[in-house]
């Protein structure tokens, strides 16, 4: 994420893999093995964006229905994109060793089930959706799907470094369906919330890359640090993460009070200090611990959420 990588390579030139031994299928096993193809966690950051954006949109307390509604339905449309996301790199799961323990790589769920669930998943969501929030909310959450499936994982994924930044599209949509969902409408403070989400996917992703570097290459997948030198990643990830914090300072300055922008100040100083800790790692030739940042950055984004919440109740 030293082998030398073909970023042109198309997906069918991936290595050729092994099958796993299956594994024990009771029932228990395969219901948390579909819960396990949706990844959770993936889901709660996700969430983590939507609710500030219901709120900051309505001012106050978006209306309940809408909200549970618009999380439900969320929650149905990532989980879709993760399962089919798992079922097109099943591949090179089994070549990572951070996923190598998923539930198609280990045999636990077959790909055809596997493809069957999330197209189910995607179209309850999509009709939930429809029925209990409105068209736009509705069509920002179909093409984020599209968009991450068929761009992301099957076009640019195993093809280019800058997957993660035209992944980070996807990755920020939430913040505009939720917002969506609420009003029907988007404004200057949607989108500058969406411009935080987007900037953060780069240092957070990265970070994380660099730590699983061997594993992205031997699957072939040429994230930033497998093809690029640590020091460009390195740079990146600080004009990334003045971006990000660039993003939430234009958020206060359209919409939000000083309970907000303190928050975000502090929280940017703090953020900043650790990318550029990162960076002088790198530069000093020290032993970089890139997983300390990723850590951060996931603290970052909730506590920040935290303050936009609290400040639209306020």
């Amino acid at each position: 994420m030293t082998a030398v990588i073909d970023p042109a390579r198309p997906p069918a030139e991936t290595p050729s893999v092994q099958a796993q031994p299956a594994v024990a299928r009771g029932f228990g096993a395969v219901v948390r093995g579909y819960v396990a193809l949706t990844k959770p966690r993936i889901i709660e950051l996700l969430l983590i964006t939507t609710v500030p954006a219901m709120f900051m949109a309505a001012h106050g307390v978006p209306p309940l229905f809408t909200a549970f509604a618009t999380l439900i339905g969320g929650t149905l449309a990532a989980g879709s994109a993760n399962v089919l996301n798992c079922y097109i790199d099943r591949d090179i799961d089994q070549l990572m060793k951070r996923t190598s323990r998923r539930p198609l790589p280990q045999g636990l769920i077959s790909p055809r089930s596997a493809l069957i669930f999330g197209l189910v998943l995607g179209a309850v969501a999509a009709v939930l959706l429809w029925f209990t929030t409105n068209p736009l909310a509705t069509a920002l959450s179909i093409g984020a799907n599209l968009y991450y499936v068929l761009i992301y994982t099957l076009l640019l994924k195993r093809r280019t470094a800058q997957n993660t930044f035209w992944g980070g599209i996807c990755g920020a949509a939430p913040v505009l369906i939720g917002w969506a969902a609420v009003t029907g409408t988007l404004s200057w403070s949607a989108w500058a919330f969406f411009g935080i989400v987007f900037f953060w996917q780069m240092p957070h992703f990265w970070a994380l890359a660099m730590r699983f570097k061997e594993d992205y290459a031997a699957a072939g997948v040429p994230m930033l640090p497998v093809v690029a030198k640590p020091m460009r990643v390195a740079v990146e990830i600080v004009v990334y993460s003045w971006a990000m914090v660039g993003a939430s300072v234009a958020l206060w300055a359209v919409g939000m009070s000083w309970i907000y922008g303190l928050v975000a100040i502090a929280l940017g100083g703090w953020f900043l200090i650790d990318a550029h800790r990162l960076f002088i790692q790198v530069s000093r030739g020290e032993r970089i611990r890139p997983m300390r940042l990723f850590h951060v950055s996931i603290t970052y984004l909730t506590l920040l959420s935290i303050a936009m919440t609290v400040d639209a109740l306020v």
